[in-house]
């Protein structure tokens, strides 16, 4: 039984494989290419494909000026920061700022405990007074002593010894000053100033605690936001590039995340040598930031505004496939043909690609429909855009090409 039901099911199968067979083997090419086979039996891109008619859209190569960017990653980094620490130690008595708040060179921003160190002032001010007044006293002697030895009622030598005590006097009342400079500059350190214009971080200290110089932590960290800096690498390659155009000009900088420009500067400065390990240079680039948008320690894309290529041929970006040739695109012809050329690229982006050779303004390029495209398909325009309308914005851009399509080889 089971040997009956093998039997029958071996011969459904091959009726099943016969009748496929045939059915592939009979059909005209006619059918198979009207269905959209890749070659029917004329082959892979035989006449089938060329014969059919192809739904695309056209665009006009046209010239215009194309900036030369270079992108790169950056971080952002506080064009100044300030660890503000107590110079001279006692007890914290007030805190005058707010954590975050923005503050101004000069504006105070905490207190010591001054009553020690206006002690010492007063003390150093009080025996500066008393030398003074040794001073003057030893002044006076001396006059007389000098008009005294004139008049022989009085040795050289007592006079000579006068002189002598005058210039030690004056000599202590020079260290007495000095000393109330140091106490006064002592009594001042205890009023914290903001060295610098900027923001206040999270405060380290709260009132009340002892401070002392070596606190490493300080009080607060101030970071200058306006302006700021972003450091940045670019490859070794394009350096002498870049240095170039900077002996120049001012090259514009654009900082974005994702789609989103955050804010516009300019280069700054290139550094010194390229970093062996990974063969880039970093540079920096300085932002005005008046709305706020840069944060230090965001990371950024940077892009850079190397040069403006006048009077560049280009093209739609979504015109340009890859292939074993290499770059090529889609031209139209008078016959509603398409001709395939091959291209040498000067630069690409999403949106448009310039063109050192293999068309001309004016020719017309294919913008959609690569799949059933070959040289000299025919096609039907579906859609052609002249210079100008190619020109104004849009809300719709002409699709890049998928994957399938720009590894297609022609």
């Amino acid at each position: 039984m089971k040997r009956k039901v093998f039997i029958a099911t071996v011969g459904i199968v091959a009726l099943a494989a016969g009748g496929l067979y045939w059915r592939g083997y009979f059909q005209s090419p006619t059918t198979q290419e009207a269905a959209g086979a890749p070659g029917g039996r004329s082959g892979a891109g035989g006449s089938g494909r060329r014969n059919m008619v192809v739904p695309v859209l056209v665009e006009a190569v046209k010239t215009a000026d194309v900036p030369v960017y270079l992108d790169g990653v950056g971080t952002v980094r506080a064009y100044k920061t300030v660890t503000v620490q107590p110079q001279v130690g006692g007890r914290l008595v007030s805190v005058n700022f707010k954590e975050g708040q923005d503050v101004f060179k000069g504006d105070i921003l905490a207190r010591i405990d001054p009553v020690t160190y206006q002690a010492a002032y007063d003390q150093a001010v009080a025996k500066k007074a008393m030398n003074e007044a040794i001073l003057e006293n030893a002044r006076r002697d001396l006059e007389r002593y000098t008009g005294l030895a004139k008049s022989d009622y009085a040795s050289k030598q007592q006079a000579d010894t006068q002189r002598a005590a005058v210039a030690q006097a004056e000599a202590q009342v020079r260290q007495d000053q000095a000393a109330v400079d140091s106490a006064k500059a002592n009594l001042d350190y205890t009023t914290i100033i903001a060295p610098i214009d900027g923001r206040t971080g999270i405060r380290q200290v709260d009132e009340g605690n002892l401070v002392t110089s070596s606190d490493a932590a300080g009080i607060v960290v101030i970071t200058q936001l306006k302006p700021i800096s972003v450091l940045f690498t670019l490859p070794e390659t394009k350096v002498s590039d870049v240095a170039s155009a900077a002996s120049v000009r001012s090259i514009p900088v654009t900082a974005s995340i994702g789609s989103q420009t955050l804010d516009q500067g300019i280069l700054d400065v290139i550094d010194n040598q390229v970093d062996q390990t990974t063969g880039t240079v970093k540079m920096k680039a300085t932002f005005e930031n008046l709305a706020g948008r840069l944060w230090p320690g965001q990371f950024v894309n940077v892009r850079l505004l190397l040069k403006t290529l006048a009077n560049a041929t280009v093209v739609p970006a979504a015109a340009v496939q890859q292939g074993s040739i290499g770059s090529y695109v889609y031209v139209l012809q008078d016959d509603s043909t398409v001709k395939l050329t091959k291209v040498a690229l000067t630069q690409q982006d999403e949106v448009q690609a310039v063109i050192a050779k293999g068309v001309m303004p004016g020719e017309r390029v294919i913008t959609s429909g690569f799949a059933n495209l070959q040289d000299r398909s025919r096609v039907n325009v579906s859609e052609e855009k002249s210079p100008q309308t190619s020109e104004e914005p849009t809300a719709r851009r002409p699709r890049r090409a998928s994957s399938a399509e720009q590894t297609r080889v022609p």
